[in-house]
């Protein structure tokens, strides 16, 4: 008799919602918690999951942390361990890669598509930020880092350095990120997505940017291919789920209606 598959863990609201799912796809130096508010909001109109991705939040001692590729077939698992057979997904920077390329594996899978601030659309990446990010410990130096993922006028959430850096007080925690973020950057550049086969996707797909964002530059949202709507805020860092939440929630929500018509 063989052990049931390991499942990254899960923040699960609406569980009494029918309908197709809502997966949450956290972004690099991240967790589950981090959608909270996002699932909190839609979660009396969507069933919807948000996993702790390898090498973060109560996922540190996944056996295998590595680039997208690898993060997105543990997701993958997931999704089949839950018994998952359609579902829509939401991804956020790395998260986003992480969804596109599930997406582009089992396009009949998926109902929508909504990228915040992707991965992989484009080379560049803010390399030296990652690397500080990934590497620091202290509650107030986390605090500092934050500052320039956010837009300038947008608030932190109050609580969100002192969380990162209680996470990071698990013993292998700083290790996994530092590995990890050299897998996702090759040199000073990061690695890109056949964004053209997005285009070719089934499902409706939504690409969401802010005009501030430090981490990875908004002209990497223009030029897409037709059939991608593209969304672009301003005054709004890269952490679009905390500084435009209504925002998000509501485009979310107009793209799980089309994927489900």
């Amino acid at each position: 008799m063989t052990d049931a598959p390991r499942l990254l863990p899960i923040q699960e609201f609406g569980a009494d919602v029918e309908g197709i799912p809502v997966v949450f796809i956290h972004g690099f130096g991240g967790d589950a918690m981090g959608w909270t508010n996002i699932q909190t909001a839609l979660a009396r109109r969507v069933h919807s999951f948000a996993f702790d991705l390898p090498g973060h939040g109560k996922a540190i001692d996944w056996p295998v942390i590595g680039h997208a590729g690898k993060t997105s077939q543990a997701v993958a698992a997931t999704l089949d361990g839950l018994g998952l057979e359609k579902f829509h997904l939401v991804g956020h920077s790395m998260g986003g890669a992480v969804s596109a390329m599930i997406a582009m594996r089992s396009p009949e899978r998926v109902a929508s598509l909504t990228l915040l601030a992707p991965g992989g659309f484009g080379e560049e990446i803010n390399h030296r930020l990652l690397r500080r990010y990934a590497s620091a410990r202290d509650e107030d130096q986390i605090q500092i880092l934050l500052e320039q993922f956010f837009g300038w006028e947008s608030a932190i959430p109050p609580k969100l350095a002192a969380h990162i850096a209680e996470t990071r007080a698990t013993p292998g925690a700083i290790e996994a990120l530092e590995t990890m973020v050299g897998t996702i950057i090759d040199g000073e550049r990061q690695k890109m997505l056949p964004r053209d086969k997005l285009a070719e996707l089934p499902c409706p797909v939504k690409v969401v940017w802010g005009t501030q964002d430090r981490v990875l530059p908004t002209r990497q949202a223009h030029n897409l291919p037709g059939p991608i709507a593209t969304h672009v805020f301003e005054r709004v860092g890269h952490m679009l789920q905390h500084e435009i939440p209504r925002e998000v929630s509501s485009l979310v929500m107009e793209n799980v209606r089309a994927g489900t018509l």
